[in-house]
């Protein structure tokens, strides 16, 4: 278990590495922390922070649900031990609150006060007083984010917002800690992938989950599967997208996602954009997404016409 320290600050310029310290002193200053902590970019510098300024004193807690893919919690553990970090999980579901079901331009905040209420209980069972997570300083500017009025309203402090630490900055500290998520794509919620006014259940979840898997497994870097009350509609990266215009890949992709449940599958030729369900984001930053998302596509990559897809 590697525990890194931010020894790398001469590799950072002088304000973003003051920016750093600021936040790695103002958490010094509590007596123990409780990081809600998704495994990205944000939420992962923040654990990194707490564990150079706090030692044992600093604990990563990831709350799951059906909301979260199982991939990504596996890498919310990687990441905490690469970090050296306690890591704790606890277990709730927004499917029992009607509002988050509803999913009406307030999801996320619903969504983020179960979420960091489960969080100050932990941290109560715990005895630490402060819970924080990763909001930077890009997040209040990037439209419409509900969650971020949960945080406000339930007092969670944000070392990175409140050292204005920006998100390119976030990642360039990620890198002074050689963590392996410094370049990690963001990642929104499941529920993001179900457009405002249309329920979110299970099943929608849990087919979303699984189509997304495939798109993975078969190289695919920026995407979201829509899911429109049966329809899947597949957003792909622009620099991507070429190889989605594969026969053989509209023929696969249309088999595997009728088999996880979809009853049509679509792909939408304007390709993968953030937001395009909902009010005006693909998620609400942390826990699951870091913010806005940056996704990263497979650049450079020309289309691989004739490529065989697993059946």
């Amino acid at each position: 278990m590697s525990q890194h320290t931010l020894a790398a600050e001469g590799d950072l310029v002088p304000e973003t590495a003051a920016k750093a310290a600021a936040a790695r002193n103002a958490i010094g200053e509590r007596d123990g922390v409780l990081v809600a902590f998704s495994g990205g970019v944000d939420s992962s510098v923040v654990a990194a922070l707490a564990r150079d300024a706090l030692g044992d004193d600093a604990v990563a807690c990831t709350a799951r649900s059906e909301t979260l893919p199982a991939a990504e919690l596996d890498d919310a553990k990687r990441v905490a031990d690469e970090i050296g970090i306690r890591h704790e999980t606890v277990t709730f579901s927004e499917l029992d609150d009607p509002n988050f079901v509803a999913n009406d331009g307030d999801r996320c905040y619903h969504c983020r006060t179960m979420r960091l209420g489960r969080m100050y209980e932990t941290a109560q069972e715990l005895g630490i007083g402060t819970v924080c997570d990763g909001t930077n300083a890009d997040d209040p500017g990037e439209g419409h984010r509900p969650g971020l009025r949960a945080v406000e309203e339930l007092d969670v402090f944000s070392p990175l917002l409140d050292a204005a630490i920006t998100k390119a900055e976030v990642r360039a500290i990620a890198e002074a800690y050689d963590l392996s998520v410094a370049d990690k794509p963001s990642m929104a919620c499941l529920s993001s992938r179900i457009p405002t006014g249309l329920e979110v259940t299970e099943e929608r979840l849990t087919r979303v989950e699984k189509a997304e898997r495939v798109l993975r497994e078969w190289g695919f870097e920026g995407f979201r599967v829509r899911d429109h009350d049966g329809l899947a509609r597949v957003e792909i990266a622009p620099d991507e997208l070429e190889r989605a215009l594969d026969p053989a890949f509209a023929e696969a992709v249309h088999e595997h996602l009728t088999d996880v449940g979809f009853d049509y599958v679509t792909l939408d030729m304007a390709g993968y954009r953030t937001g395009s369900v909902s009010p005006g984001g693909d998620g609400d930053g942390e826990p699951t997404d870091e913010g806005t998302s940056d996704n990263t596509g497979d650049s450079g990559t020309s289309a691989d016409l004739g490529r065989q897809y697993p059946r």
